[in-house]
């Protein structure tokens, strides 16, 4: 059986002001939600120092209702997941659902053995959010790796090159002058003349 929450509030949160946070927005509506009810924050899931969140916190009262679209709404670190549920459920005693995961809403099952449940169900989605988070900064990590071997470069592009640099750079390479009298000849330091060279070489190739 499900019990009638005394308010009734939603909480959305995307990462970064970029995101669209729409979908979420919507879900909320179609559960008609007061607008005044609805928190949003644009911000990382890494902790709860969000805004938003800390006015929602201080609002709620033993039981209230408390909307999420999915568990990293709420946060993405394993273990401050978990310790939130916790201070949400036991020390402000109120409820709350995942719409995106039916068995994680605390108004059904208030015995033992659904509370027992829904503290599993909820570790493991937990663990799972996190993990997959994990995975993507690897996959992240191991795509800049191969494309720095395949010598793509991450940056600003690099600024024009000056008119007289062909100039300079055939003296330099037929050996006509230094490399430290072609540098000064462009207006470079000898390190960036020589970085140069190799881009301008590789653009000549291809």
């Amino acid at each position: 059986m499900i019990t009638i929450s005394t308010n009734t509030y939603g909480y959305v949160r995307v990462s970064t002001r970029e995101q669209n946070e729409g979908r979420q927005l919507i879900a909320m509506e179609e559960l008609s939600i007061p607008v005044k009810n609805i928190f949003l924050d644009k911000q990382s899931g890494k902790d709860f120092e969000r805004p938003e969140y800390k006015r929602l916190i201080k609002k709620l009262k033993p039981d209230d209702l408390l909307y999420i679209k999915s568990i990293d709404r709420l946060g993405r670190n394993y273990e401050k997941i978990l310790e939130q549920w916790r201070l949400l459920t036991k020390e402000k005693q109120i409820d709350i659902v995942v719409l995106d995961i039916p068995l994680l809403d605390t108004r059904r099952g208030k015995d033992l053995m659904g509370t027992f449940l829904s503290d599993i169900v909820l570790q493991v989605l937990s663990f799972v959010a996190e993990n997959e988070r994990a995975n993507i900064h690897q996959r992240q990590a191991e795509g800049i790796a191969a494309a720095k071997a395949r010598g793509v470069r991450f940056g600003r592009p690099p600024s024009p090159l000056p008119e007289n640099y062909h100039s300079a750079y055939q003296r330099w390479k037929s050996g006509s002058i230094t490399g430290t009298a072609a540098a000064k000849e462009c207006g470079m330091p000898l390190s960036t003349f020589r970085y140069r060279a190799e881009l301008y070489e590789k653009a000549r190739i291809l």
